[in-house]
């Protein structure tokens, strides 16, 4: 499945799509999870995980797709269009217009299902577990003094410590998606997933 997402990225970025069809028919690829980035993806495979599923043998690729804006062009290859396979994605309240452009029916000529966060996935996380337990998370990961840093910077004076921790995961190269693993597996614990990224789960 690995090669397949790769085919496919090397497809939407303009080179030849024949790997990407070999391998969907010899995989048995039926449907694909369209994601804005990397940190998505490790909060629903650490779902996945949790729940005991395997998507890949499942014949689901969850793809990367670099931002929402490439929606359309993933929606093209994969879909009705391309390889007939069954969409489905997550996306940002902001971003949401893309992807109803893009996933106006899938392979079956139903609605194709788009789940929404209100602002975001980090933002859903800190709604559901609270400030803080996302705080208890941040310090468990060791990285309690960064965080403490960040929340002192003049430019965090006078925010809430929701807005400050929304912020504070975004700030540096790769934690988002390590808080995606982290926080969804809290989120299991807790019995807290959040309902966007539970139906995303549940309609893959």
């Amino acid at each position: 499945m690995r090669a397949f997402h790769d085919a496919v990225g090397a497809w939407a970025a303009g080179g030849p799509g024949e790997s990407a069809r070999e391998l969907a028919g010899r995989l048995g690829v039926t449907g694909a999870v369209l994601l804005e980035g990397l940190s998505d993806v490790a909060a629903l495979d650490a779902l996945a995980g949790r729940r005991g599923r395997n998507l890949a043998a499942e014949g689901v690729c969850v793809v990367s797709m670099g931002g929402a804006m490439n929606v359309g062009r993933y929606a093209r290859l994969l879909g009705p269009e391309g390889l007939g396979l069954r969409l489905t994605g997550l996306c940002d309240e902001r971003e949401r217009r893309y992807y109803d452009r893009a996933l106006g029916a899938d392979s079956d000529g139903d609605d194709a299902a788009v789940f929404v966060c209100v602002a975001d996935l980090e933002d859903e996380f800190l709604r559901a577990l609270g400030t803080a337990r996302v705080e208890e998370i941040v310090r468990e990961a060791g990285e309690l003094h960064p965080w403490e840093t960040f929340a002192r910077q003049p430019a965090q004076r006078g925010r809430s410590a929701h807005q400050r921790l929304r912020r504070f995961l975004g700030t540096k190269a790769g934690r988002k998606i390590r808080y995606g693993r982290l926080l969804t597996e809290a989120a299991c614990d807790a019995g807290r997933v959040p309902e966007p990224l539970e139906a995303l789960f549940a309609h893959a």
